[in-house]
């Protein structure tokens, strides 16, 4: 099934939910209400949600200039991919972690978290690099920026329907009440059947087929899940709907990381790709620094001593 299908199946469905909902909070009045507020939302989802997650995320744009090792890195993997060159994004956060997004392999969008740049080798960044574009070239980014954008509006929409069930001479159905508690949710169900765990290994397996080594999306994904405990990720906390979107579960725990868990445990893909290493594979044809040595270290400094690569 195609990602433009399950993106057209998903946002059907998510119409059918809001005239529902319209219904019991209006009557007719408002399934009609309700249908033409899920088509404006469908026509912006489909059009801006990946500009939206971005701005979400606080990401900033990243030229050449800016950060020339991490954009020639990236160029490189794009061209091993047949994909065209992505446009890279920066979110100053300390958790390591990275997302894709764009709802055509030509609007393409890589964000990396500067924690995932200080803290991984470039062989692991490489390895994490070549996962995203890999949920590119299969054009999941279309419906994972889809999904986060109306589980979002999901939780508006509860919010808004909770509002109104609260005044004195409220007409609410109280079965509607009832929908709207369920909604918070069924967001997070929604997120979950749209974006299966399976997709999550199969970006893996092409992640490792990019970057010619198994071995270094194993190690990244390895560093990703050790380093990001006890750094909180403070934009994808306030945003949840989103977290299905990153590499790593962006999440610090509790209840609602659990309700969002759209990601396979980590041991099992590190295993899927340990196992895959066992028939070798090419590498990129560029220096891998001295595991210790900074990925960013610039030729003739100190060991160890780096320049931030994104300016």
């Amino acid at each position: 099934m195609s990602g433009y299908f399950r993106t057209l199946l998903l946002l059907a469905g998510l119409t059918a939910l809001f005239m529902a909902i319209g219904y019991a909070l209006g009557g007719e009045q408002g399934m009609l209400m309700a249908l033409l507020f899920a088509g404006a939302m469908n026509l912006w989802a489909w059009w801006g949600s990946d500009r939206m997650v971005l701005r979400m995320q606080n990401a900033q744009p990243v030229s050449p200039q800016e950060a020339p090792d991490l954009y020639a890195m990236t160029q490189q993997l794009a061209q091993r991919a047949g994909l065209p060159m992505p446009a890279l994004y920066v979110i100053h956060e300390d958790q390591p972690n990275a997302f894709a997004t764009g709802r055509s392999p030509e609007r393409g969008a890589v964000a990396v978290n500067t924690g995932l740049l200080d803290m991984m080798s470039r062989e692991e960044v490489a390895g994490v690099i070549a996962h995203e574009l890999a949920h590119i070239k299969h054009r999941d980014t279309l419906i994972m920026a889809v999904t986060a954008t109306l589980a979002g509006a999901i939780g508006f929409l509860a919010q808004f329907g909770m509002v109104l069930g609260r005044g004195r001479d409220s007409r609410v159905n109280p079965i509607a009440g009832l929908v709207m508690m369920l909604l918070g949710p069924l967001a997070a169900v929604l997120v979950q059947a749209a974006i299966s765990r399976s997709r999550e290994y199969e970006a893996d397996a092409e992640g490792a087929r990019i970057c010619g080594d198994p071995t270094w999306l194993a190690s990244g994904l390895s560093r990703l899940e050790q380093y990001k405990h006890g750094r909180v990720n403070q934009a994808a906390e306030a945003n949840p709907a989103m977290a299905h979107m990153f590499i790593i579960n962006p999440l610090s725990g509790g209840a609602l990381a659990g309700l969002f868990s759209t990601h396979p445990p980590t041991e099992q893909r590190v295993a899927r790709l340990m196992a895959m290493a066992g028939g070798g594979g090419g590498a990129l044809p560029r220096q891998v620094p001295a595991r210790g040595a900074s990925p960013w270290a610039q030729p003739g400094s100190p060991r160890g001593q780096s320049r931030s690569p994104w300016g």
